[in-house]
């Protein structure tokens, strides 16, 4: 149960951590409007009414049951995702976010973001979101283009996502873009309009992902016809090449942004920091000086309200061994384009730099990387064939 004494986690082991990382808190609503056919995240069609009030109890249960593990550290970044958070009331955002307040210290500047859909909003919505306290928006737009947006069964139209992004950008100081590529009977000129769309409304950031096929998922039961591997290459190209020119500079494999517009959050995870992760089927991942901690919530969402108002809304935890955790920092910290300090490795692992200097020695010599006495860095090549490189880190 997740209220043992935090003495259990406090006891002696094989990692010496000098500092505990960055803490983020992750909240996952799992409900959205309809699922839609790529998605194989923790979402569930809204049956009837949202149970909005519930849950929220649950979520500030939840919270109540980690504290001790999380005691006086500051909280950098909340990310609200889902499902669709944007469907749940601004009211019952604004008493989540009171609830986090009251119980949480949070960075003066702390970056507070919810994912929302273009169909689940209407005038001023993102205003009173905003009013609650949520400072950055995640819009998911997937794409401009209305006979793919039916493919990809999403419940919005070009014209509602250009409404929306318009609305965001009045709403707020920042917000970021999802963007899709690779989609069924997608071209180049097709990507190409997308984009020029989509920059054309002045995003400070756009997430760009590669429309993959995951199991247990519509599209996995029926795989549709997607681009040749060399033009979604050549996408990805195009896409960079018009990203940059208009100014968003690729900072991680996925993410383009303006100066001063990178997600906190998201760095926070590719950096390997820390992060408590509440709502149904939410991931947390939690440092302490000796042994790094993840964990998993109770994933039906009934379910996961009943055990977390009972206090105990931990389905799984283990701890990650020593033999892991290169490949798990080096998985995160190579998506980003400036690479990771060598010293962070040890301050985050608490292992020493020889648990890695075998696979940055192949690494080099396949020229997948390039680093000084310092740094450490993905060259593009590296940077095209991340799964190769990130491969050279698992353990024997």
């Amino acid at each position: 149960m997740i209220q043992q004494d935090v003495q259990h986690y406090m006891r002696g082991g094989t990692l010496q951590l000098a500092a505990l990382p960055p803490l983020s808190l992750y909240v996952h609503l799992p409900w959205c409007l309809k699922k839609c056919p790529y998605c194989d995240f923790n979402s569930h069609e809204v049956a009837d009414e949202m149970p909005e009030q519930r849950y929220i109890d649950a979520l500030v249960a939840d919270l109540e049951a980690s504290l001790p593990l999380i005691w006086g550290r500051t909280v950098h970044s909340i990310f609200i995702g889902g499902g669709t958070p944007s469907l749940f009331s601004p009211q019952a955002i604004d008493r989540l976010l009171g609830a986090l307040r009251a119980r949480l210290r949070l960075e003066a500047d702390c970056e507070i973001t919810l994912e929302a859909n273009p169909g689940t909003f209407e005038k001023d919505r993102f205003k009173a979101f905003r009013s609650a306290g949520v400072n950055r928006l995640s819009i998911g737009v997937q794409s401009f283009d209305d006979r793919h947006l039916k493919v990809l069964g999403r419940v919005h139209d070009r014209a509602q996502a250009i409404a929306a992004v318009e609305e965001a950008a009045q709403a707020f100081d920042t917000f970021n873009l999802d963007i899709m590529y690779a989609l069924p009977g997608q071209t180049l000129e097709n990507q190409a309009q997308d984009m020029r769309q989509a920059l054309a409304l002045e995003p400070p950031h756009i997430s760009i992902y590669h429309l993959t096929i995951e199991p247990n998922t519509w599209f996995a039961k029926f795989p549709p016809v997607v681009p040749e591997e060399d033009t979604a290459y050549a996408m990805l190209d195009q896409i960079t090449e018009i990203t940059e020119g208009a100014g968003l500079q690729r900072y991680e494999v996925s993410a383009y942004a303006r100066p001063g517009h990178r997600c906190f959050h998201n760095l926070n995870y590719w950096q390997f920091g820390d992060y408590l992760g509440i709502g149904a089927g939410a991931h947390s991942k939690l440092s302490f000086a000796h042994r790094v901690v993840r964990q998993v919530r109770y994933r039906e969402p009934k379910l996961y309200m009943d055990k977390a108002l009972a206090g105990n809304p931990v389905a799984q935890e283990t701890e990650v061994s020593r033999a892991d955790l290169p490949f798990e920092f080096m998985l995160n910290a190579l998506r980003l384009r400036e690479g990771f300090k060598l010293q962070d490795f040890a301050d985050k692992t608490g292992l020493p730099f020889t648990a890695i200097q075998k696979g940055l020695e192949e690494a080099e010599r396949k020229g997948l990387i390039e680093r000084d006495f310092v740094h450490a860095r993905p060259t593009e090549r590296g940077f095209d064939f991340l799964n190769d490189l990130q491969a050279l880190f698992l353990a024997d």
